[in-house]
């Protein structure tokens, strides 16, 4: 990309972000994201393909700095077999998104993260860390015992309950206090889940 094609991303994406804030995800249209960034009415479409590319686009702009840098350690960890607790990979997962719980633009993304990853489990064209795959090579290595289902399917309810939680809970700017479980309990539950015995039979 050119910089003055990366400039215009950011000024979509800067647009997008403001207007959600303003007025919600659900109530900004393409056309007005075009026009706050003083940019023709197919310029959305030009960049990112559609909505959802630029709404991944801007997750990814705005998330992965929270999450990258501790997930990479332990990835690297976990590739070169040295032994991780599990419970270290979900703080690394909890801790960002109890962070921007605090904020309205926080609360704002992660309502936004639940609604675009939920229905594929992976957002398009961005990191790997914004899809199960790179998690679940994690836990296989950490607990060899699991089958690749169980692996597959714990990672699922467990990133389903953090979208319920952080995401869902918060949609997407509360009008009154929203309470959430101590940052401790998620980690220590969502653990639990990860780490429990296979069950007799299970495949």
């Amino acid at each position: 990309m050119t910089k003055e094609t990366d400039s215009t991303r950011d000024r979509l994406l800067t647009a997008a972000e403001h207007l959600f804030l303003e007025k919600g995800a659900d109530q900004v249209s393409i056309r007005a994201i075009n026009a706050a960034a003083g940019l023709n009415p197919g310029a959305v479409h030009y960049h990112f393909g559609s909505r959802e590319g630029l709404v991944s686009a801007l997750l990814e702009r705005e998330l992965l700095p929270l999450w990258a840098d501790r997930l990479e350690v332990i990835a690297g960890r976990s590739q070169a077999g040295e032994p991780f607790e599990v419970a270290e990979l979900v703080a690394a997962i909890v801790e960002p998104f109890e962070e921007l719980s605090r904020t309205e633009k926080g609360r704002m993304l992660c309502h936004l993260l639940a609604r675009l990853v939920q229905p594929a489990w992976r957002l398009p064209h961005v990191s790997p860390w914004f899809g199960s795959a790179p998690f679940e090579v994690m836990l296989g290595r950490a607990m060899p015992e699991l089958s690749v289902r169980e692996v597959a399917e714990r990672w699922r309810l467990a990133f389903t309950l953090l979208l319920e939680i952080y995401g869902r809970s918060l949609s997407p700017a509360p009008t009154t206090a929203v309470s959430l479980p101590q940052t401790e309990t998620v980690i220590v539950f969502i653990t639990a889940g990860l780490t429990a015995p296979s069950p007799k039979g299970g495949s």
